[in-house]
């Protein structure tokens, strides 16, 4: 395919998103009605449309007639590219542009210019403060993928190796001791030597700084609360060398954890509901649900769905969730409480709120990555049970 028909391709999907289709429900049915188009064809477009979602209102907001072409319009504008080598410059790109079409309008609110939702604009600043129009300007742009080595099997400098045999190139992350960053070859990753030996995880570099804050001496068993696909369980395990118990109060999203957890050799044990009644561990690792703000540039699908209803129902969970993991922990126990999320009230506000209403917990640290090159937003506090 060439250029111009990924670009016709990306304005067909964004027109079924503005029509209130899901953005990759409608990248999948999109390939299977273009079985022509390769792999490679396929990403381009993918490309084409996340890097659209990302500035969705300050790209949209541009035209009078909002739609798939004047958002496309709108994002190669920005990029200061030719118009002409992508519109009408053969048989399957789009029709050529006419005049009016480059007669843009100007964005006038803030939270359009920065795309961050009118009304979470305001927590946004509240949170950020000075760092706020700039960390907005960084989920407008692609993310840096990320491998965890398992140390447990392999060094950093010996996984680099692995992975070149394989087309991929990385290179060491400076501040995270288990961390990779990927430079070449992401999209090969999954069908690596390296990766299906287990010497290598996916897994963003900020979660897994929060697995290595820990300390290895645990005063008992080790609790994966919010389990989900088993990213943490298997950092857990691999670095502090201990079997890991996983919960998740839906079970089908463990169901891949044990083939995981298998190729990675990581001693995991899944249990349910019923297994938590009466039990009590030494640390609880509990990954809460949250609004993914910190993670937007790879959801930026997340950040436009996300209203002011459900992000009090996020907070109201979170609380709860707050309070049933906190009856799992044992005396001098320790409580990891974490998000993706780099706002204030999913965090910091959680805790704070948690310890003046349970006065047999102490603080003991915290820290909130903000999104940049080097990994996305994430926060963790971990206090301690007296």
């Amino acid at each position: 395919m060439t250029p111009g028909a990924h670009i016709a391709a990306a304005i067909e999907v964004l027109d079924q998103i503005l029509a209130g289709k899901n953005a990759e429900v409608s990248l999948i049915k999109w390939g299977r009605s273009n079985r022509f188009a390769g792999s490679g064809d396929r990403y381009a477009i993918r490309d084409i449309v996340y890097d659209a979602l990302r500035q969705k209102n300050s790209l949209t907001k541009r035209s009078k007639n909002i739609s798939g072409r004047s958002w496309i319009i709108a994002l190669l504008k920005k990029r200061e590219v030719n118009l002409d080598e992508y519109f009408g410059a053969s048989r399957y790109s789009p029709p050529r542009i006419k005049k009016w079409e480059l007669d843009l309008l100007p964005i006038k609110d803030e939270s359009d210019l920065h795309d961050i939702p009118d009304w979470l604009w305001p927590k946004w600043k509240a949170t950020l403060g000075r760092k706020a129009n700039d960390v907005a300007n960084t989920l407008k742009e692609r993310a840096n993928i990320f491998l965890r080595v398992n140390i447990s099997k392999v060094t950093r400098k010996v996984a680099i190796q692995a992975l070149e045999r394989d087309g991929i190139t990385s290179k060491l992350h400076p501040t995270v001791s288990t961390a990779l960053i990927v430079n070449k070859g992401t999209r090969n990753i999954k069908n690596s030597e390296a990766y299906n030996l287990g010497l290598v995880e996916l897994q963003d570099a900020s979660s897994q700084a929060s697995v290595l804050s820990l300390s290895k001496d645990q005063n008992g068993p080790i609790l994966d609360f919010c389990a989900g696909g088993g990213g943490k369980s298997l950092a857990l395990n691999a670095y502090l060398n201990k079997p890991i118990f996983a919960y998740d109060v839906n079970f089908e999203r463990m169901k891949d954890l044990n083939k995981r957890a298998s190729r990675s050799g990581a001693d995991i044990r899944i249990i349910k509901s019923n297994d938590l009644k009466n039990s009590h561990y030494g640390l609880v690792f509990c990954d809460a649900p949250c609004s993914g703000s910190g993670t937007w540039r790879r959801d930026p699908e997340g950040k436009w769905s996300l209203t002011l209803q459900g992000y009090k129902r996020l907070l109201s969970q979170q609380e709860n969730l707050l309070m049933t993991a906190a009856q799992l922990v044992k005396a001098n126990g320790k409580l990891v409480y974490a998000t993706c999320s780099i706002l204030k009230d999913e965090n910091k506000a959680q805790i704070q709120k948690f310890l003046v209403n349970s006065k047999d917990w102490v603080f003991e640290q915290e820290k909130l990555f903000i999104p940049n090159e080097l990994g996305d937003g994430f926060y963790f506090s971990i206090i301690k049970k007296k």
